[in-house]
């Protein structure tokens, strides 16, 4: 399992999102909503946990 901390436009993370869900190999376990970081309003933040399928798609 990996966890990720996605960085970025609202945007661009949600494309990351979205990428990751149609991932073949990938299973998205958990996914965070947006949060915005101080100092910034143009930069927020989210997290994921993902895993490895196998070579015929299942978990």
């Amino acid at each position: 399992m990996l966890k990720i901390r996605m960085q970025g436009t609202r945007k661009d993370i949600r494309w990351f999102q979205r990428l990751l869900e149609k991932h073949s190999e990938l299973r998205v376990l958990q996914s965070s909503e947006i949060y915005s970081n101080k100092g910034t309003d143009k930069y927020f933040r989210s997290y994921a946990e993902i895993e490895k399928r196998d070579k015929k798609g299942r978990e």
